[in-house]
């Protein structure tokens, strides 16, 4: 019960915070499974798409988080745990026993969405940086989930990267169009399929 009352709580600031608006230009917010990727410039990324979902979907999607951030601190922990139930993975070392796919398909396999940044990191909101190759693999495994690109748009100057607290602006999330493997088709190519329908987004929230 507290759990729900904290992410009503959340959003409720969030979208006080920044006027979150969510575009549904390529799709609908449908309940379907999904993978809703998305270019990464702030900490508050995934709130601000998670709060941009409506509340059912909000329910059934889980935001890929660094493990090396929130798992510090026992109110990270907290929020994204109980909060927003995200799904941590190791971004430094990778072997079998930390592969940061596997919890992702986990929660594939459970009929979950997830929230995914495949940048790998924060950039600086002045260009989408290259696609790690996760997303690829996610896909080639789990090829019956849409994947979505989502452009959220204004967050890195609403908190961006070193500070503690967040600034009122106005941000928007944009979703297009969703997105499937072709067959054969090679890792990079789909790659840069993905990020060249990611960005085709950017200037759609004031369209």
């Amino acid at each position: 019960m507290f759990e729900t009352l904290a992410g009503t709580l959340i959003t409720v600031v969030t979208r006080l915070l920044t006027g979150v608006q969510s575009r549904w230009v390529g799709c609908g917010p449908a309940g379907v499974q999904r993978i809703y990727f998305a270019n990464h410039t702030s900490h508050m990324d995934f709130v601000l798409l998670w709060c941009a979902l409506p509340r059912p979907l909000r329910q059934t999607t889980r935001p890929v988080a660094a493990k090396d951030y929130w798992g510090h601190g026992a109110l990270r922990q907290y929020l994204i745990h109980r909060v927003f139930r995200g799904v941590l993975i190791e971004r430094g070392h990778v072997d079998r026993a930390s592969n940061p796919l596997a919890p992702m398909l986990a929660a594939l396999d459970g009929g979950e969405s997830l929230i995914l940044f495949p940048e790998g990191t924060r950039g600086t909101g002045a260009e989408v940086q290259p696609f790690k190759g996760g997303v690829f693999h996610l896909a080639e495994s789990r090829g019956d989930v849409e994947l979505v690109p989502a452009w959220i748009d204004n967050s890195y100057r609403v908190m961006p990267k070193g500070s503690l607290f967040p600034v009122p602006l106005l941000c928007s999330v944009t979703f297009g169009k969703p997105i499937q493997m072709e067959a054969g088709e090679q890792k990079q190519a789909f790659l840069a399929r993905l990020r060249q329908s990611l960005m085709d987004l950017e200037g759609r929230d004031h369209a």
